[in-house]
């Protein structure tokens, strides 16, 4: 599981093969995931119990910082602190 600590980021930078880095706030970065599980045929198995894809989207977020949307095509997603904690 991932550090704690990490839940505390409120930023991500976000990949996308063959586009630039982005950088996105949480929500934004939720947003992007569920658009992208939206285009798979279908979700990873142990997606597949959730009752809709925005949890899924959430659940990667807690637990996972990547996603293959086809072989050796994957999206990547790491929270990042902006400013330094106090």
């Amino acid at each position: 599981m991932s550090d704690p600590l990490i839940r505390a980021c409120d930023d991500y930078v976000v990949l996308e093969p063959g586009k630039p880095e982005q950088l996105l706030n949480a929500a934004d970065t939720l947003t992007w995931l569920s658009h992208w599980l939206r285009t798979m045929e279908c979700l990873p198995a142990d997606l597949q119990d959730l009752p809709d894809v925005e949890s899924a989207a959430q659940r990667l977020l807690d637990t996972a910082c990547d996603l293959e949307l086809s072989p050796g095509v994957s999206l990547q997603w790491f929270a990042i602190r902006l400013e330094p904690p106090a």
